[in-house]
């Protein structure tokens, strides 16, 4: 197959459902494929997690957006949501403010979270527990994966209990926005997300300058109006809504995955109850098999700049499927087996360089604390029929996971 031809199958209800086949297809061009004068495709493992380093190569800010995707779409709600946040930016404008979200994002403050974590994951087994007795059958997604998540980020941002199954809702519809590419009919349902969202974060924001509390959104106001303007108002609003999809969607894909891998594969689920497998191991191969993050773009911000093999020009557009990298038989020994005791994993889920996810550390705590906690409880917990897919690319993960518990 030619590279526009597994993009264009990529897109499509039956690639979003099984994307592999078609890596296999990505990785037989090599570790990087040219697919016209714009466009370049990366499957090889070294050479993506080279180009994710490689400041030579940029994400797709609103500047460079601007020139290329034209006034109509750019003026859509869900795209201008998150334009100005780290995602979406380059250097300078990034490193200043990586520098401090990072400054308040710390492992410390992760670490901190642990007991609310921890007890987050025992309310959460408690409900599962009630609603699966005699057998019933529960949607594990909605039910945990989604949930404790959920709790966790709107917790470290200070949002209101009683608002967050709300805010998992919307921020749910607003996550397509990073899944859109040629489907803008799509974005209609994260338009009227952000719609939602953008007055609830205004006010939010407003009721944080006069009470400041103890919490993330607390901590980014105060460097957005400290003397030396760290942040301003659109970075501000931009980094926070980021923080919410990013804090919840990926770990809830996450667990997901997981589960379903351990129902696909019970022998890995007797090897971490007898530990011969670490959770820890478990979770980075779970990331690895089957991540909750497939694809991610760069641009050359320079003419004169190499693919691999594949010479670019400034503008050029690389996709970089961390899927088939994950799948690299030039790094992993047998890729397509599930390995939970696989050693030196690495996976590029969460990115690498200088846009490697702030989050990391907490959603690798809440799968140490949720995983073991889980199996523990629920040692006969089982699959009750079909999963169904989220049907997305970017995002790999499960909207029902329909599951009994004992």
């Amino acid at each position: 197959m030619e590279p526009m031809d597994i993009m264009g199958a990529l897109l499509t209800a039956e690639g979003r459902d099984d994307p592999y086949p078609l890596y296999d297809e990505a990785l037989r061009l090599g570790p990087a494929a040219s697919a016209g004068d714009d466009f370049a495709l990366v499957s090889g493992y070294e050479l993506a997690n080279r180009i994710l380093r490689d400041p030579a190569f940029g994400v797709w800010d609103h500047r460079l957006r601007a020139k290329t995707w034209g006034a109509e779409l750019m003026a859509r709600p869900s795209v201008r949501s998150m334009e100005r946040s780290i995602l979406y930016s380059n250097a300078p404008d990034h490193a200043r403010m990586r520098t401090l979200i990072s400054s308040v994002f710390t492992p410390r403050r992760v670490s901190a979270l642990e007991p609310m974590i921890e007890a987050a994951v025992a309310t959460l087994l408690d409900r599962l527990a009630d609603e699966g007795a005699d057998g019933a059958v529960v949607d594990f997604m909605d039910r945990f994966a989604y949930q404790l998540p959920v709790s966790v980020i709107c917790d470290l941002l200070g949002i209101p209990e009683g608002d967050r199954e709300t805010f998992r809702r919307l921020a749910t519809q607003l996550a397509a926005v990073l899944d859109f590419f040629d489907n803008v009919e799509g974005l209609d349902p994260a338009d009227a997300a952000w719609l939602e969202l953008e007055p609830y974060f205004r006010t939010l924001i407003a009721e944080r300058r006069k009470r400041p509390a103890e919490d993330l959104t607390s901590a980014l106001i105060a460097a957005c109006d400290a003397d030396d303007a760290r942040l301003d108002e659109a970075e501000l609003l931009g980094n926070l809504t980021l923080l919410l999809i990013a804090g919840f969607e990926t770990t809830a894909n996450l667990f997901g995955n997981g589960v379903q891998l351990l129902f696909q594969h019970p022998e890995a689920a007797d090897d971490l109850r007898l530990g011969t497998a670490r959770y820890a191991g478990f979770a980075e191969e779970v990331l690895r098999y089957d991540s909750p993050v497939q694809l991610t773009t760069r641009v050359a911000l320079s003419d004169g700049l190499m693919v691999g093999d594949v010479a670019v020009s400034a503008g050029t557009e690389v996709a970089i499927l961390i899927g088939a990298a994950h799948r690299d038989p030039r790094r992993y020994e047998e890729p397509s087996r599930f390995d939970p005791r696989r050693l030196d994993v690495n996976p590029l889920s969460f990115g690498a360089g200088a846009h490697y996810c702030v989050g990391s550390v907490l959603a690798r705590t809440e799968a140490a604390l949720g995983f073991p906690r889980l199996l523990e409880r629920f040692p006969a917990m089982a699959a009750a029929g079909e999963p169904t897919r989220n049907d997305r690319l970017v995002l790999r993960g499960y909207s029902q996971l329909p599951v009994t518990v004992v």
